[in-house]
């Protein structure tokens, strides 16, 4: 402004002293965008500016502080006030009326000293009868205090007015002292008027007569069970004498339901002598039978909380097994979608007996365990075994559940009227004590005590003098299962009504933030698995006779084979062993049937008619699939022992060729040696064929695998309804069945390898290659036959005896003898004239076996303690000669040179070859059966392979 002067007043930004512009009227102007320029920079944030500020909690506020939540911190109350009950703002101090109230503090004014602050603390008032601690005014028990008129004007002087507790008003002051009310009608029936007088009894605001001795002596009591310790509950204290007197004498709901709710904490448990809550909840059922029954139900007294089944032996079992819940269920159901759904709901009341609501069970109203809803909704999909385990802190347990909650659960279904209708779920409760014994904890269902309401955690009944204390002992539900039990031989999905079993943890506080509790929620389907427990073992019996007559079929085959007549203790030992093949085969046999029957039966059935074993019913079919392998194990062994134990031998047919030879003196003829290689060739060939199988055991693991884990054929084995293949991340993974998960990997392992079989023997051995097949023609064109005994007068023979003559020659000539045989000039292959057939089941006759054991005995003599005795030189001469004279003699034998060990062909009876056995023994001739060489061949190459595979 011109023509005035100013002065501008700024803090030197390095020493923070006061520095004082004085500004002229003249130079103001000049000045004036100086100075503005001087306030914008000193405002602008430097580079190195904080906006850090002290942290402080209203904790941290001292006892004439309050918190100021504008500034989060702590503010200094003004003399005349101190801090409120939230420790947010300041209030009078006592004696101190209110003059201002400006934001969290105000103003405050001290009463004249006959003078007391009314009620709503603006105004002195003189008082008739004294100041209380805080300075206002008081009456004596009874009395009203009033300080204003109708419109109101504040009195001179308060009044204290007295509530008439007599006839006909019968009023007293209520809880708070500010007005006169009715008295409690148990005071006017008791003395006419609002005082209890003796003998009477007052509690919880209700006068009774003392003529009820055990209502007089209730214990207020909480017993833990199985931490052995007995509690006096500062909540029974306070409610149960009231609530008893109040259900008892004047039938109130409200009170009968708190009753019922202090029994449930106290576990339903029977049998004390003591008038604890179960005990009075009990006499009072007692003693109100003649007021019938609600909904026709024996156990549901009115006015009462239907809380016990009654204690009758057997009760139990007629309660869960008579009367099917009257609406069915199904798995793929999508008409009826509710049919596939378990439609629980629960009846929720406080623990004060006041009625909530009705709640679903859907998002997990009894899962203590978090979890996201469409997982915790899983739990009510009908067939889907479910399971859920957690640990939670005993701090969150505090901090969420301050009083508990009582839930009495039904199931409903659609009635006959077209209403819906509930059934109530029974609870077997595990704590439950009846004369002092856990009757619920065994097995015996009669002695069962089956009761109704429950709740998930109780931190209320183990506080001890104080509410406000923390509990002693907290309860809670730490495993919670639902069983659900299909009636027996029902194709629409029938079933008993649930079993809730409830199982409470008690655990004694020490230190919350630390100690953590297990707690489970699981819904179990059982159905009555004797009937095929009964078919299985039948199954097993029958065939395991079977299994009887075909070891013994198999020792006197094994016998007939040998050449043995006698029965001894190796018979014995053999005959065990078949035994425990065909026995193991037995036990596959039937796990695999067994498997298959429940994955296709319980997977793809829509009515329901089976529920899966449970793992404690699956433990029979574990034990048959655990004796299948014990038992295939022993009977592998015994086959690689056996296998090598064959005798084996490679007949040379080629003969020696004449050849010239130049000397000294002149031309000489002599026979050229055979060579060997050959024999070496096919001798590799045979050990090669041995690895070669029907299927690929490297793809078929591959394969399984992928149908496994990539396919998501592993969901089939998971215990509930769905026959999806793909889960996502959100679904929720049942636990796996045994037998499901067996049943998957066979059929999977069974159809690959039958697949690969299939494809083998069609495509692959027809248009590419058959490995066996080609052997037999290698043995032809090398002019070597196989001779081989498995047993001792029992064995296999390859005829591949050139039909040329002659096998070690050139290319032309073999080229040539091909021609020939394409071209049907020659021969044919075959053992017999005129026959192509080159492979043969032997059965030699004793003669043949012991000859042939004197020439071999010749071949393996050089093992024995000769060979130190005998140069290395001396040996393999021995050894050359033996095996001259072992080829010269099954080439003689086969040649028919021998008249008394001579041998014919025939073909195999079809029951031989079923039974794999031969009903004539050899006496003086052996016997060549025809074209079945191949299928030990097979077997012979696939066996060791076979036995893996099964175990």
């Amino acid at each position: 402004m011109v023509g005035a002067g100013c002065i501008v007043g700024v803090r030197a930004m390095e020493t923070g002293k006061p520095v004082w512009f004085a500004v002229s009227p003249v130079r103001g102007r000049e000045l004036g965008l100086g100075i503005s320029l001087v306030f914008f920079l000193l405002c602008i944030p430097g580079p190195g500016h904080s906006f850090s500020i002290p942290f402080q909690r209203p904790g941290d506020c001292g006892l004439r502080q309050y918190y100021d939540r504008a500034s989060l911190s702590c503010q200094q109350c003004p003399d005349t006030m101190r801090p409120g009950p939230e420790g947010t703002s300041c209030v009078c101090l006592p004696g101190y009326k209110l003059l201002s109230s400006h934001g969290p503090v105000g103003a405050c004014l001290k009463c004249p000293g006959n003078m007391g602050v009314t009620s709503d603390g603006w105004d002195c008032i003189h008082c008739p009868n004294g100041l209380t601690l805080s300075g206002n005014c008081q009456c004596s028990p009874g009395y009203i205090l009033i300080e204003r008129d109708f419109n109101g004007t504040l009195l001179n002087k308060a009044v204290c007015v007295d509530c008439d507790e007599n006839e006909p008003s019968f009023t007293s002051s209520n809880a708070f002292g500010d007005r006169c009310e009715r008295c409690h009608d148990t005071f006017i029936n008791r003395s006419n008027s609002c005082s209890c007088q003796q003998p009477n009894i007052l509690a919880g605001g209700i006068c009774f007569s003392r003529a009820n001795n055990f209502l007089s002596r209730v214990l207020p009591t909480i017993r833990f069970g199985h931490l052995g310790v007995m509690l006096r509950s500062e909540w029974l204290s306070l409610h149960l004498q009231a609530s008893a007197a109040a259900c008892l004498l004047y039938s109130n709901q409200t009170a009968c339901q708190a009753l019922g709710n202090m029994c449930v904490m106290n576990m339903h448990s029977l049998g004390s002598p003591d008038s604890d809550a179960c005990f009075i909840f009990r006499y009072i059922y007692t003693n109100t039978a003649r007021l019938g029954s609600l909904h026709s139900i024996a156990f549901w007294r009115p006015n009462l909380p239907w809380l016990y089944y009654d204690d009758q032996p057997g009760l139990a079992s007629r309660v869960l097994t008579t009367s099917p819940f009257p609406s069915s269920f199904s798995f793929k159901s999508r008409e009826q979608e509710h049919s596939s759904k378990l439609p629980f709901v629960a009846a929720l009341y406080d623990v004060r007996g006041n009625f909530l609501k009705w709640h679903t069970l859907d998002g997990g109203l009894l899962q203590l365990c978090p979890d996201i809803v469409t997982r915790l909704d899983a739990a009510y999909t009908f067939g889907t075994t479910y399971e859920q385990n957690c640990d939670l802190s005993l701090a969150k347990i505090l901090a969420d559940y301050p009083e508990p909650v009582f839930y009495d659960v039904y199931l409903s279904h659609p009635g006959s009227d077209g209403h819906r209708h509930i059934w109530p779920v029974p609870v077997l409760n595990l704590n439950l004590q009846y004369n002092e014994l856990f009757v619920n904890q065994g097995n015996n269902i009669n002695n069962w005590l089956l009761t109704r309401r429950i709740f998930l955690v109780d931190t209320l009944s183990g506080r001890e003098n104080a509410l406000t204390n923390l509990p002693r002992v907290i309860r809670i539900a730490s495993k919670i299962t639902i069983s659900i039990c299909l009636v027996p031989n029902t194709y629409k999905g029938l079933i008993y009504p649930p079993l809730m079993t409830v199982e409470y943890t008690d655990v004694q506080i020490q230190n919350p933030n630390t100690q953590t509790v297990k707690v489970s929620f699981s819904v179990n389907y059982e159905m009555r698995q004797s009937d095929s427990l009964i078919q299985t073992n039948v199954a097993v019996g029958v065939l395991g006779a079977l299994a009887v007559l075909w070891s013994i079929l198999k020792t006197a085959a094994w016998k007939r084979r040998i050449g043995s007549p006698f029965v001894d203790l190796t018979t014995v030992i053999h005959f065990l062993i078949f035994y425990a093949g065909a026995l193991a085969n037995v036990f596959i046999a039937v796990t695999v049937g067994s498997a298959f029957y429940w994955l296709i039966l319980f997977k793809g059935q829509q009515y329901v008619s089976v529920f899966l074993p449970l793992p404690v019913e699956e433990e029979n079919f574990v034990t048959y699939v655990g004796c299948a392998f014990g038992l295939k194990a022993l009977h592998f062994l015994y086959k690689l022992v056996s296998q090598l134990s064959i005798d084996i031998f490679f007949i040379d047919w080629e003969r020696p060729k004449g050849k010239t030879i130049k000397s000294d003196d002149g031309l000489k003829s002599d026979l050229a040696p055979v060579s060997i290689w050959r024999t070496y060739f096919v001798a590799n060939e045979w050990n090669e064929i041995q690895t070669v199988r029907k299927t690929n055991p490297l793809f078929q693991v591959i394969a399984v695998l992928f149908f496994l884990e990539i396919a998501g054929f592993k969901n089939l084995a998971l215990m509930d309804p769905s026959s999806s293949l793909l889960k996502s991340a959100d679904d929720y993974i049942a636990p796996w069945s045994q037998t499901l998960r067996y049943g998957v990997i066979t059929a999977l392992w069974l159809a690959i390898g039958l697949l690969q079989a299939l494809f083998f023997s069609v495509v692959y051995e027809r248009f590419v290659e058959d490995k066996i097949r080609q052997f037999v023609d290698l043995c032809s064109m090398s002019n070597i036959s196989v001779f081989i005994l498995s047993h001792r007068c029992y064995g296999y023979y390859i005829h591949g005896r050139s039909v040329h003559g002659h096998a070690d020659t050139n290319m032309e000539e073999i080229n040539m003898n091909l021609k020939r045989e394409a071209e049907n000039m020659c021969s044919q292959r075959g053992l017999q004239p005129n026959n192509d057939i080159q492979t043969f089941q032997i059965s030699i006759c004793n003669r043949m076996r012991i000859q042939f054991d004197r020439v071999h005995a010749n071949i393996t003599k050089r093992n024995g303690p000769s060979r130190f005795l005998q140069s290395s030189s001396t040996t393999s001469e021995q050894s050359t000669k033996a095996y001259h004279t072992m080829n010269k003699f099954l080439s003689s034998f086969i040649d028919h040179a021998f008249k008394d060990m001579d041998y014919f062909v025939k073909d195999k009876l079809f029951l031989e070859r079923m039974l794999s056995m031969e009903f004539m023994e050899p006496m003086d001739k052996s016997i060549f059966y025809n074209g079945t060489v191949w299928i030990f061949l097979l077997n012979f190459a696939m066996s060791m392979y076979a036995q893996i595979s099964f175990n």
